[in-house]
């Protein structure tokens, strides 16, 4: 998503991140024969801390350390020290008077301890519905932007997200396909995301959904795992949403079986084990917003929802500039839910116009689904907005912060490994699928060996 800056040509350093007030050994890497270190020679590196201002305008302020080290070897520097705070820091390494380059390092609090990144689209369309690719290969188009992890989401259907998974079951792959779908039930035209619940809620109403039309009653299609339950009438659903509108007691104002059946599908996500978000009210369909602003306000105070996709899949300003306005609102209300930021991409294409507009960074401690869903729910993850390349980050401002280092200081390195990854997957759909899985088995845990590296904490 983000060109790798010039330096990372050249340069490594690592560990990049780390907790603050710990030693750690932190060593720059020289990765061309234009700079080759000299272990006779001394050198300086120079430390400053972002939060600490200008020493020319503070100078009472401790943000700026320096001091003299001598190279391991031709291509290595290494030195041990700690680092105050949560925030950015500069090393600067000098050759005498001479800058030879400058990085950036960040140290974490300690609750950020076994937090890793991983970044991933939670809603996700395929030609099983209204998108314009095979869910195979949207997902190995997704791999190759920089995804760790991503679901297939279609309109009123469960089972493409499994076809993605039992397409890729024989081979090596990092990137973690999550089941899921759009949900869409009768009584509210408000949409639903079902990340990683365990079963369908489209599959639950009889013969009403496309997943119920398309593929039958049959379990296999409708659940992850052959547990579901079982399949009620219309006169059935219909008396369950009445008895939780009775129960719920939700404003006059506010359409009554509507709100009843987006909590009834939240829960069933909730009871499936998945993440259940509320997505784009403020989508433009019909010449209007999708969803009224007071229904949407209702939703908010009430939250029934685990997440709130703040960022989504349009690129006008209405949608996504008003969905972020009102969580900042929300906030200075004393209103705080997760929130995520997903394509809702219709064209996995790099070049379609929408088909890298969001995504959500997750901080937690390894890329599986529930522990996805976890860091989700525990607020451990921002919405990024990469509808052009100078980004925007969504969420508490120290993630916030964390994130834009990321942005600048990881994800380009990252990223050149998952687009090798994506093309590798593309090979075994249309190309040598012997190959293919070879070369998926020779790369398996590349990722996994980078967070090792640039992740101390």
């Amino acid at each position: 998503m983000k060109d790798m800056k010039d330096q990372f040509y050249y340069f490594d350093i690592y560990p990049k991140v780390f907790l603050e007030n710990t030693e750690v050994t932190i060593t720059i890497q020289s990765k061309s024969h234009k700079f080759i270190f000299s272990p006779e020679k001394e050198y300086t590196v120079i430390l400053r801390e972002y939060n600490e201002g200008n020493i020319r305008n503070y100078p009472e302020r401790k943000n700026y350390r320096d001091f003299k080290v001598n190279a391991k070897n031709e291509s290595e520097i290494v030195f041990t020290t700690s680092f105050r705070g949560e925030q950015q820091h500069s090393v600067v390494l000098m050759e005498g008077e001479k800058e030879i380059v400058e990085l950036y390092l960040y140290s974490l609090f300690e609750d950020m301890k076994g937090r890793y990144p991983y970044r991933g689209d939670l809603h996700v369309h395929t030609c099983r519905s209204d998108g314009r690719q095979d869910p195979a290969t949207v997902c190995a188009n997704y791999r190759g932007h920089g995804y760790d992890f991503m679901v297939v989401s279609d309109h009123g259907r469960y089972y493409p997200s499994l076809e993605a998974q039992e397409f890729y079951k024989d081979v090596d792959i990092d990137l973690n396909i999550v089941e899921g779908e759009e949900v869409h039930m009768p009584y509210t035209d408000v949409h639903i995301v079902n990340f990683g619940g365990q079963y369908s809620v489209n599959g639950l109403i009889e013969g009403v959904k496309e997943q119920y039309k398309e593929k039958g009653a049959d379990v296999k299609y409708r659940s992850k795992n052959g547990v579901c339950p079982d399949i009620m009438t219309m006169d059935e659903y219909t008396a369950e949403i009445d008895a939780l509108a009775e129960e719920l007691k939700a404003p006059e104002y506010i359409n009554q079986r509507s709100y009843a059946t987006c909590v009834w599908a939240f829960n069933h996500i909730r009871k499936a084990e998945g993440l259940a978000i509320f997505p784009h009210p403020y989508w433009v369909t019909g010449h209007c917003i999708q969803v009224p602003p007071e229904f949407t306000d209702y939703m908010m105070e009430t939250q029934p929802f685990d997440a709130f996709e703040v960022l989504g899949g349009e690129r006008y300003f209405e949608h996504n500039g008003f969905q972020t306005s009102m969580y900042y609102e929300d906030r200075m209300k004393g209103r705080h839910y997760p929130i995520v930021g997903s394509t809702d991409t219709h064209n996995s294409l790099k070049s379609a116009p929408g088909s890298l507009i969001c995504s959500t960074i997750v901080f937690c401690d390894k890329n599986e689904r529930l522990s996805l869903i976890k860091g989700i729910k525990d607020f451990y993850s921002v919405a990024v907005d990469t509808i052009d390349p100078s980004y925007r980050v969504v969420g508490d401002f120290r993630f916030v912060r964390y994130a834009s280092f990321l942005m600048e200081n990881y994800y380009p390195i990252h990223d050149s490994l998952c687009e090798a990854e994506g093309e590798m997957m593309r090979m075994y759909i249309y190309g040598d699928k012997e190959r293919a899985k070879k070369l998926l088995s020779a790369a398996h845990g590349e990722i996994e060996d980078m967070i090792k590296k640039y992740f101390a904490n």
